[in-house]
């Protein structure tokens, strides 16, 4: 079946609508009459019913997307294969990644120089979730380990490259401009998960 624009115009609407729309709010923002609305939602019902991985609903008396029902199994377990990525970092391990990322290639013992704390188990769980790798070893004394972020922590932090932190100085001002620092409670900070919830 060929999508007319209206379809076309439906089917995005209700992709992006967090609840159901009722058939007079897309007509009047696609400009047509409701009766038109309702032949394009049948012809798109008529279409998701050819086997396509989403189906449409009626709700509360407007109409949403949803994923098709034979496919729970499958959603469920991306849904789950997300929820474990998720990645939860202590303040430590958020000031440990920063130095890392300010600084890399970097050892332990620089990172530890500049946060004037241990943190081997710190980059152990930086290394388990993926977001640091290690880089090789430094020519010195001992060749320790150097440490890098991956393309993981790029995704996380919505980064397209080492080069889009933002600089120190930009940091200052930001820190300035919000009135210094708030109150440190020590929990965890969770990155990467909102858009999973």
């Amino acid at each position: 079946m060929k999508y007319d624009m209206l379809m076309r115009q439906i089917e995005a609407l209700l992709f992006v609508a967090p609840q159901p729309v009722k058939e007079e709010e897309l007509a009047a923002v696609t400009g047509q009459s409701a009766s038109a609305v309702r032949g394009a939602i049948e012809r798109l019902r008529e279409a998701y019913e050819q086997g396509r991985g989403v189906t449409l609903l009626k709700l509360a008396g407007g109409w949403q997307t949803a994923t098709a029902p034979d496919l729970d199994g499958t959603v469920a377990e991306f849904q789950n294969t997300l929820i474990s990525q998720r990645v939860r970092l202590s303040k430590a391990a958020l000031e440990t990644l920063a130095v890392v990322a300010y600084n890399q290639p970097v050892t332990r013992s620089e990172i530890e120089e500049i946060r004037t704390v241990r943190c081997d188990h710190v980059i152990e769980t930086l290394l388990k979730h993926g977001i640091v790798r290690v880089a090789g070893r430094k020519k010195s004394v001992g060749n320790p380990l150097l440490y890098r972020t991956t393309n993981r922590f790029l995704e996380l932090f919505g980064l397209d490259s080492i080069s889009s932190l933002p600089t120190v100085e930009e940091l200052q001002e930001t820190f300035v401009a919000e009135g210094g620092a708030g109150e440190e409670d020590g929990t965890a900070d969770e990155i990467g998960g909102g858009d999973y919830e």
